[in-house]
């Protein structure tokens, strides 16, 4: 009993410090994916998602800060469908021989007590940056009990306008200018 006691005193505190200073945490990939969804002929979703992406998320709760980088590969999209992915990473669409990799830099974080519940920053994109905010849900950071460290994360989710980064393609006959962008992110303490 006494060591339970000791051992729910241990991961109190180690919470509670993690809390009240800022903390750096390296983007999990294995629990960490980057999709999309965009209506097709009005008719049915299209869903793809990026299986390579790397960052990391520096986070100071009491302060109600933080910073997250995130690189995805283009090269890496992947729809199920390899015909598909061919042509989303040809010039008419990502156009990945030219511009390989995304990135989101967020700066501005929204926070509901200890909960991030957005964060704001910029997004590129075939070459042209412009400003994201990606809504949170879910946000929550908990001790991992494989990794034995704590890790945080959520879903976030934004509507992007594609022609906003110059991507065009069968617009508006195949597809909307909207794409929902989902982004489910887990990240270790370092």
């Amino acid at each position: 009993m006494t060591k339970t006691l000791i051992t729910a005193a241990l991961i109190a505190a180690a919470f509670g410090s993690a809390q009240a200073q800022s903390a750096t945490y390296a983007i999990d990939p294995t629990h960490t994916f980057a999709s999309f969804e965009i209506v097709h002929f009005g008719t049915s979703t299209i869903r793809g998602r990026f299986d390579k992406k790397e960052g990391s998320v520096s986070i100071d709760r009491a302060a109600k800060t933080g910073k997250v980088e995130i690189t995805i590969d283009m090269a890496s999209i992947n729809t199920g469908v390899a015909p598909f992915d061919g042509h989303l990473k040809s010039a008419d669409l990502f156009d990945v021989a030219k511009y390989p990799t995304a990135k989101f830099v967020g700066d501005k974080f929204s926070f509901n007590g200890d909960k991030v519940t957005a964060v704001a920053g910029t997004l590129t994109l075939m070459g042209k940056t412009q400003p994201v905010t990606l809504k949170a849900s879910n946000f929550n950071c908990y001790l991992n009990p494989m990794v034995k460290r704590e890790v945080c994360g959520g879903d976030f989710e934004t509507t992007l306008q594609r022609s906003t980064f110059g991507i065009t393609y069968a617009l508006p006959a195949a597809a909307p200018d909207s794409v929902r962008l989902l982004v489910q992110v887990e990240a270790v303490k370092q």
